[in-house]
């Protein structure tokens, strides 16, 4: 599967480092809206082409796949654009907080014939999977906690600017409701709140659940780093001190009786294993793990709870 990078965003560096550890993927491509800037991080980072727009990378023939890695504002703007230039899509999270977008875009991938893919790298971690095997341990789901923070203080950052979907629930908050979502299916009710000038650098949600299941979750900009995702159920409690990014997967659980214990999870490279989702989607082996439902679903959930 042949990739092109639509902008020269630092996110793409994870990209990069999944596709280096496999053969299912390889980036070949890099645009910009500056063709300086295009050929020096082609030139850097070993990409055979370089283009100084990004209509000119859904138009080169060399690439199967485009990775949105635009702002969020642009997210189903440009998804739906490659979509119509015939490319499968890898989009950053989250593809949008409109779940009319949401739909439009996926129709636009089923009118083209292409694949679409939200891309929520922490669903794909060995850790994730064990989280939900382990889930029926701990009985009947009562409450799930999540938080995810670290500073922000860059000037100018795109994650501050209201008119491009900035703020903390769009960048980070949206990892905890991906995390509730998986965890209770989707909510009956959702409230939220934020903090901050132009965009929420902080904010707390609640989610409500059928059956009585509750969810609740922080995340900002202006508070140190911090990781966390704790299922409590009836008979005990599983918690994870690094639910995104897993760069010490464990879980630690405890159930009634005061039995715990830790298991230890695989480390890997979580975007490897969302690049082989997406080309074996591509190669027709069967959907991605992440498709319409879970999009539009986790669309509705941030558009509810938006300030």
């Amino acid at each position: 599967m042949r990739v092109g990078l639509l902008s020269t965003a630092n996110i793409n560096q994870a990209v990069l480092g999944g596709a280096a550890e496999t053969d299912a993927a390889e980036v070949v491509a890099v645009a910009s809206r500056d063709e300086a800037r295009a050929r020096a991080y082609a030139d850097e980072h070993g990409l055979a082409r370089a283009h100084g727009s990004y209509e000119a990378l859904l138009a080169d023939p060399e690439v199967d796949t485009v990775y949105v890695s635009l702002p969020n504002a642009l997210h189903v703007e440009w998804s739906i654009k490659a979509l119509q230039a015939g490319k499968h899509v890898l989009c950053e999270k989250p593809l949008s907080r409109h779940p009319e977008d949401a739909e439009r875009a996926f129709d636009a991938a089923a009118e083209a014939g292409c694949v679409l893919q939200e891309a929520f790298m922490w669903r794909y971690m060995p850790q994730t999977q064990q989280l939900l095997d382990l889930v029926p341990r701990v009985g009947e789901l009562r409450m799930v906690r999540a938080t995810f923070s670290f500073p922000q203080r860059e000037p100018g950052d795109v994650r501050l600017d209201a008119g491009l979907e900035g703020g903390a629930l769009m960048d980070v908050g949206c990892y905890c409701v991906s995390a509730a979502r998986l965890l209770c299916g989707e909510p009956e009710e959702a409230r939220g709140v934020g903090l901050g000038k132009g965009v929420d650098a902080r904010f707390a949600g609640v989610l409500r659940f059928a059956g009585g299941a509750m969810a609740t979750f922080d995340c900002g900009f202006d508070m140190p780093p911090r990781s966390a995702l704790e299922v409590v159920g009836t008979q005990g409690t599983l918690v994870l001190d690094d639910p995104w990014h897993g760069y010490k997967p464990r879980i630690k659980v405890r159930l009634e009786g005061g039995r715990k214990r830790k298991v230890r999870c695989d480390k890997v490279d979580a975007y490897r294993l969302q690049l082989e989702d997406l080309a074996a989607a591509v190669r027709g082996e069967g959907p991605p793990l992440l498709g319409r439902e879970d999009a539009v679903g986790q669309a509705r959930v941030l558009e509810a709870l938006h300030p």
